[in-house]
């Protein structure tokens, strides 16, 4: 049977796996803790000497995991041993400050929140280096004349580099997408138990957006712990980013079939594409995508499911929103990395691609026949005639030039040299490479 993944070592890990651990979270948190005490002093809530020793020692290195551990155990709670290890190694006074006035999401949250900004600036540099690959590869094929396909069928001629201007196309606006969610995203929150600033009072905004300026982000507007739209908006662009990467995967796979082999993912020597078959060139990474694409797309029911929270706080809704982040953001690290990796690499093949442009014998251009016969007779009247030779031609397998060759309503206005050259696919691709190199020359523009 056909092995399932590719070499390990042949793709690197994009680091997003690195980010959700425990102890980057847990680094995260404490960044958070930070910003409120060093918040809380600028407004003479927290003593200025103390809020400095809780910033100094709001490192996970200095702190006893040990201890944590011990404490997690004791209490199932996701911050308490973490903070009660912070303040006791800030000691006294500093450490009665710790937390003072946030509750557990606030923390938590805003943290993930860092943490999901550290991944947010991986994908875009990642994004960028995909356009990157994307421009060469459109660069390369942009007269690279194949068959368009529609409904699985040929339709007219185009080039590769037209389906790679598309794919370009899409990426820019995810790009742009990206970037417009970050001040609805990134933003740091600390209205107390409720989200009501009843524990800090009339100093309370003071507070969250002074949290903000430390971890440069946007302080919430209002700070309800029941407000989960812009998570939710996050993941549902990695579900719209997955559905664009999964169609380039697809895309590429179908081309690789054996009646396609129009173009090839990297398949360096050595790779074993089965245990029993050695011919298989299997699109391995390609299939990994697609793979990657339907899971990445699932999340995103997830976290609209999570937008709902009941009453002013549910645990369990913030536990959802959690696992579809990591999850989805790992998998969006893993799919840039192969998008990168096949575009880079992509081997294509014109000989393959002018053959299956002659499949049909000239049918493919029986829009362009049609066209030129309808400057003389009519649009209608061309398609009726045209349609006839074109099924004739299909069904009892028959040539198509001479069909229309030998039809006088044709050679009244088309002589056979006419035919001959209005079948050639060639010169019929319209602006498929001068679209190619300017989607190239706009992901350039980006980089």
């Amino acid at each position: 049977m056909d092995e399932e993944t590719p070499k390990g070592a042949r793709l690197p890990d994009a680091g997003i796996r690195a980010l959700y651990t425990l102890e980057n979270r847990w680094q995260a948190w404490l960044d958070v803790e930070a910003a409120l005490a060093r918040a809380q002093a600028d407004l003479g809530i927290v003593p200025k000497e103390s809020a400095e020793r809780i910033a100094a020692c709001a490192k996970l290195s200095l702190l006893d995991r040990g201890r944590i551990d011990e404490a997690d155990k004791r209490t199932g709670h996701t911050i308490v041993p973490l903070v009660w290890e912070l303040s006791r190694v800030c000691g006294e006074p500093a450490g009665g400050w710790v937390h003072w006035g946030a509750t557990t999401q606030n923390i938590v949250q805003t943290g993930d929140l860092l943490v999901l900004r550290q991944a947010h600036r991986v994908f875009i540099q990642l994004i960028h280096k995909t356009l990157r690959a994307m421009a060469d590869l459109a660069d390369r094929s942009a007269d690279m004349v194949m068959p368009a396909r529609t409904h699985g069928q040929h339709a007219v001629p185009a080039t590769f580099g037209f389906k790679v201007a598309v794919w370009i196309d899409e990426l820019i606006r995810h790009l742009e997408r990206f970037r417009q969610l970050e001040p609805r995203v990134f933003v740091a929150m600390l209205g107390g138990a409720a989200g009501t600033y009843a524990s800090l009072g009339a100093q309370g905004p003071a507070v969250q957006a002074g949290i903000a300026k430390y971890l440069d982000m946007v302080p919430m507007r209002v700070p309800a712990r029941t407000l989960g739209d812009h998570l939710a908006e996050y993941i549902s662009l990695l579900g719209l980013f997955g559905a664009s990467g999964g169609k380039i995967g697809r895309e590429i796979y179908t081309l690789m079939k054996t009646e396609f082999g129009e173009a090839e993912e990297p398949v360096p020597p050595g790779t074993v594409g089965s245990s029993t078959m050695p011919q298989k060139r299997n699109p391995k990474v390609c299939q990994e995508i697609i793979a990657q694409s339907a899971e990445l797309r699932s999340l995103v029911p997830l976290a609209l499911e999570a937008a709902m929270t009941e009453h002013e706080a549910d645990r369990a809704t913030s536990l959802m929103i959690r696992e579809a982040t990591s999850r989805a953001c790992i998998l969006t690290g893993d799919m840039l990395i192969r998008l990168d990796y096949v575009l880079s690499g992509l081997q294509l093949d014109p000989q393959r691609m002018r053959a299956n442009l002659d499949l049909g014998g000239g049918l493919i251009m029986a829009e362009a026949v049609m066209l030129n016969l309808g400057a003389s007779i009519g649009r209608q009247h061309a398609h009726d005639i045209v349609y006839d030779a074109a099924q004739t031609a299909f069904v009892d397998r028959k040539s198509f030039a001479e069909l229309l060759a030998a039809d006088k309503r044709v050679t009244q206005h088309l002589s056979p040299a006419a035919i001959g050259e209005l079948i050639d696919p060639v010169g019929y691709i319209g602006l498929c490479a001068e679209m190619a190199r300017d989607a190239a020359a706009r992901a350039r523009a980006l980089s």
